[in-house]
């Protein structure tokens, strides 16, 4: 992963990922947000994510500029080792219907294609999981078709369901657990996305490749899915 890092203060640097905005990047800097929270610890005091750049602020009583500089490029350069590689090949099952994505239809009118279609295009991609975050076990996943990318909603949900399958923009993921939430909806995955009491805590990582599996709904209650 390359960065650009410049001085943004006596205590805070900018991290620059890329000269445009994608997914991708995007995705990029939610995953160096979250590798720089490991990192720096208590030595950091906040962190402020934009769409291809992130602002780290850190103690100067506790650091200098040159650690904490050292330990962005540490971070970007594992999670650039980690994207790199092939991934495992993840196949995740989804009831796609309207009962299970409250978007489903309304994206399929947006884009003025069939619900069908939509299925179609979004099972019909393999994807790449760019970053976890913003909740354990939420995966940052592109791109998605750019026919049926959708901007996120004006006025996001106060809860989403747990293993709700959602489109943002280009990018689409899988909800670990019921959580406010302004993707659209499109359908629902009944693996558990994050499960403290298995290895792995989650089925995929940095890295996969990933694609969706129509399902019914009879196999999706029958692998655990609830509506």
């Amino acid at each position: 992963m390359t960065v650009q890092i410049h001085s943004a203060g006596e205590s805070a640097l900018i991290v620059y990922l890329g000269e445009q905005t994608s997914p991708e990047i995007s995705a990029r800097v939610q995953a160096l947000a979250a590798a720089l929270e490991d990192s720096l610890g208590a030595d950091l005091v906040d962190l402020v994510p934009s769409y291809a750049s992130l602002l780290v602020i850190y103690d100067a009583m506790a650091t200098d500029h040159l650690s904490v500089t050292h330990r962005i490029h540490a971070a970007a350069e594992s999670l650039e080792a980690i994207a790199a590689g092939d991934g495992q090949e993840i196949v995740l099952p989804v009831y796609y219907h309207p009962e299970a994505g409250e978007d489903l239809e309304a994206l399929a009118d947006r884009a003025d294609i069939s619900v069908d279609d939509v299925i179609a295009l979004h099972s019909g991609t393999e994807y790449r999981v760019y970053a976890i975050g913003f909740a354990p076990g939420f995966p940052y996943m592109g791109e998605v078709d750019a026919r049926i990318a959708a901007p996120r909603l004006s006025t996001p949900r106060q809860k989403v369901p747990r293993g709700a399958v959602a489109i943002a923009d280009r990018q689409t993921a899988v909800y670990p657990a019921p959580s406010p939430g302004g993707w659209n909806l499109i359908g629902r995955c009944p693996v558990r996305m994050f499960d403290p009491d298995k290895d792995p805590v989650m089925p995929v990582s940095v890295g996969d490749r990933v694609r969706f599996e129509p399902i019914d709904r009879a196999r999706f209650l029958e692998l655990g899915g609830e509506l």
